[in-house]
């Protein structure tokens, strides 16, 4: 969804990714998370134990799997049919669209095998493969990654609503 993904920028422009950069969302992508997820707890009557240990697993995955650590590669293999691992999801924070677009899990990673969404290699190999936005490589101070989701591609003034064919074009480039 072109306004989601206009959010969702502010976690890809990061250039180099550490155990920051699964923390790093715009704020009303944060809110929006929230409320999604409080729907739920609403609709599912979850105790609040369970709710508890859900966000400390869901962040605790986040830092992992976004943590500047490498794995041995035989382990990396061997953990992929389980969970998340850091050389797995560094994928979809690529620049190439074809990468940024598999590889969504943030913990368990059956879903990209089933969704056939699973990448298991960069084509430039993970030292190879750039990192962040190809819009934007530069780092952005704060106040211009609050701004990002405003702006289009060539860094000027838009409104959300009337983008939706920028955001598309995206894929093509």
């Amino acid at each position: 969804m072109p306004v989601l993904w206009r959010l969702h920028r502010v976690h890809h422009a990061d250039l180099d990714v550490d155990a920051t950069t699964g923390l790093r969302f715009h704020p009303l992508e944060i809110f929006l998370s929230l409320g999604l997820k409080a729907a739920v707890v609403v609709l599912l009557g979850a105790v609040p134990w369970a709710v508890v240990a859900f966000e400390v697993f869901l962040n605790a995955a986040s830092v992992f799997n976004h943590g500047n650590v490498v794995l041995p590669e035989h382990h990396d293999r061997w953990l992929r049919w389980i969970v998340v691992t850091p050389d797995m999801h560094r994928i979809h924070l690529s620049t190439r669209v074809v990468e940024t677009n598999g590889n969504f899990g943030f913990a368990v990673s059956w879903w990209d095998r089933l969704c056939g969404t699973y990448r298991a290699q960069p084509a430039l190999g993970q030292v190879g493969m750039d990192i962040g936005l190809s819009d934007e490589r530069t780092p952005l101070p704060l106040g211009q990654l609050l701004l990002l989701p405003l702006r289009d591609r060539t860094g000027r003034s838009t409104n959300a609503g009337a983008r939706a064919a920028d955001l598309q074009g995206r894929d093509a480039a």
